[in-house]
């Protein structure tokens, strides 16, 4: 008698969060689909969905317990993970008809209960095919986690409760990862975790000790893609890098979280109070390589935060003239120390000041940008319509800064192809230009 296979079961995808919830994501989905899984891009064709949610702040959970809703209207069968896992009373309090509740990065637990919800098809051949790895990012770039959790206690962050302490991934486990995504044809590798300058930090008596970030990124600089580090706090050997970033082997792109800069404020978040010892590091990156891009974020409206120390950001921001800034208002996490500090700022001077201090992040950005007009940079293409094609030059990370616009001769071009430009034209936050040479070979 013949056997009959039964068609495939499908599991939908909610994910929300940062890039490092992304790549849980896709480690979920690349076990899933090795189950026989297939995956699904809509509730109504889904057996079962999944929600990895973000549980980092208070408006944030409120997206997620959204998120939640909208898959029990749609589908009705919903598997919870990620962050606000840790809430499972919360969410069951909210809604009871949930199937499984599990926390951040634990994989075996989420796949375990897919299986439970959705028992996999057993075909005679499914298990016979090797898969690639599940991707949710575009071909050309992927996300390189290297470690999980965070031994910092700063006051307003609840990481370290949610994902634990660090956790450093074995060097040849990440290289092995990394150039899998390049043999696939990846062409940018952003390199993540929740401190990424403390890599390896956490082996003193383990196997690898004495291996830290500076080796990750050169053994990572020598497969051949752009390396784009995130999350790099301003350790002392940081410095180490930038020469890095100087010979071409890692792009000259530094992610820094500074968060503020007046010591005082610095001090209630529980964070390094020596903002000046930082414009000395950022002066002495550029004198080792003058093409650095720097990112950083900031809160403002911490509890306590006076006008006047607020007033020394926005000098501390002129001094620094960074590249590329984002801003939080802040606001309270549940089980966060800074919820019990006196003197909370408003609502309204929140507002008031993340307008004057975004005015001024987005003049130095403005100038800094137009400073490039007339000047040849490299780009990796993101994306082309009948428009023209979305680019993003070295001084640009995915969905988080600028873009490079070129609007004319732009018809051959792929997703994925690096090809320099000259540019024409500046904005605040993104460039134009037009192609000043014949563009690199593309990925097979």
């Amino acid at each position: 008698m013949a056997t009959q296979i039964q068609e495939q079961k499908r599991v939908g995808l909610v994910s929300l969060g940062c890039p490092k919830a992304l790549v849980d994501s896709e480690r979920i989905l690349t076990r899933l689909r090795a189950d026989g899984y297939a995956m699904s891009a809509d509730y109504a064709g889904a057996d079962v969905v999944l929600v990895n949610t973000c549980g980092f702040l208070d408006s944030a959970k409120e997206e997620s317990l959204e998120a939640i809703g909208e898959a029990i209207a749609e589908n009705g069968r919903v598997i919870v993970t990620g962050c606000m896992g840790d809430e499972a009373e919360a969410i069951r309090a909210r809604f009871p008809q949930v199937l499984a509740i599990t926390g951040a990065h634990q994989y075996e637990d989420v796949v375990d209960a897919v299986r439970e919800a959705a028992p996999p098809s057993q075909g005679p051949y499914v298990d016979l095919i090797p898969q690639p790895d599940i991707k949710l990012t575009p071909r050309h770039y992927g996300y390189l986690k290297i470690s999980e959790g965070c031994n910092h206690s700063c006051a307003f962050c609840i990481i370290p409760q949610l994902r634990g302490k660090l956790a450093s991934r074995r060097i040849d486990a990440v290289l092995r990862e990394a150039e899998k995504l390049v043999d696939a044809g990846v062409r940018e590798l952003l390199v993540i975790s929740q401190d990424t300058s403390a890599y390896g930090t956490d082996w003193k008596d383990r196997a690898g000790a004495g291996t830290h970030i500076v080796d990750l990124a050169r053994d990572l600089g020598s497969l051949g893609a752009w390396v784009r580090l995130h999350y790099v706090y301003p350790y002392p050997f940081v410095r180490d890098l930038v020469p890095l970033m100087a010979d071409g082997s890692i792009l000259p792109y530094l992610d820094v979280p500074f968060q503020h800069a007046h010591p005082d404020t610095l001090r209630r978040m529980a964070r390094p109070a020596h903002a000046e010892k930082s414009l000395d590091r950022i002066a002495e990156w550029r004198g080792i390589c003058p093409d650095i891009t720097l990112r950083s974020t900031f809160i403002v409206g911490y509890p306590g935060e006076t006008e006047a120390e607020f007033q020394t950001l926005l000098d501390w921001l002129d001094d620094a003239q960074l590249d590329r800034v984002g801003a939080f208002r802040y606001e309270n996490v549940a089980g966060a120390r800074s919820n019990a500090l006196p003197d909370h700022v408003p609502d309204d001077v929140k507002e008031d000041r993340f307008a004057r201090f975004m005015e001024k992040a987005q003049a130095i950005s403005a100038a800094r940008l137009a400073a490039k007009v007339g000047t040849r940079l490299d780009v990796i293409v993101d994306s082309i319509d009948d428009q023209g094609a979305t680019c993003r030059t070295k001084a640009d990370a995915p969905e988080i800064d600028g873009n490079l616009f070129i609007d004319e001769g732009f018809e051959t071009l792929a997703p994925g192809d690096i090809v320099t430009v000259e540019v024409d034209e500046a904005s605040e936050y993104d460039l134009w230009g037009r192609l000043a040479q014949e563009r690199s070979s593309r990925p097979e």
